[in-house]
């Protein structure tokens, strides 16, 4: 919301970036050690169950972060698809969102590689869109965010306990 949508761009440039490759891994390398090890998996799925409910509280109780009113372009684009590529490449909840969903819809019998190519893909148009839409209605609503900040830490923290439950609830491992 500081830096405008422009700069957004390469922020979701970096972040669909790490993405590619963090599912790259769990698909072909991380993947292929869970289906062998059914109860890590498990434990896995509560760890990340946990974390988001633990994330969940942490967003809810703390403090909204002020939005300056100044529109900063001093760093670069570089610098926007850095930043984008490491919080999403050091991310527990991407490393952890990968082997639970991605493996439900790969069919390992057959030709897994086209397969893989067509999600990743998929996924990342689908990523990069929801990010630049973000980035739009933040644009829009950066008045109301303004005077309503706990609103946003709120829906952020629901969000993810609603992603804990469904997680809980449908995963069978």
């Amino acid at each position: 919301m500081n830096y405008g949508v422009k700069k957004c761009l390469w922020s979701a440039f970096g972040d669909v970036t790490a993405n590619f490759i963090q599912a790259t891994l769990v698909i072909f390398v991380i993947g292929s050690f869970f289906s062998e090890h059914q109860t890590i998996l498990n434990l896995f799925k509560w760890a990340g169950i946990i974390y988001l409910l633990y994330l969940a509280y942490d967003i809810h109780k703390s403090k909204p972060k002020g939005l300056s009113d100044i529109n900063n372009n001093s760093k670069s684009n570089f610098s926007f698809f850095k930043d984008g590529f490491l919080v999403a490449g050091t991310s527990p909840k991407a490393w952890m969102f990968f082997p639970f969903i991605f493996p439900q819809f790969i069919d390992f019998g057959s030709n897994y590689i086209i397969q893989f190519i067509i999600l990743i893909f998929t996924y990342m148009i689908l990523d990069f869109l929801s990010l630049i839409g973000y980035a739009l209605l933040a644009n829009k609503l950066v008045a109301w965010i303004k005077t309503n900040p706990r609103v946003i830490n709120t829906i952020s923290a629901c969000v993810l306990i609603i992603i804990a439950i469904i997680i809980a609830v449908t995963q069978k491992y």
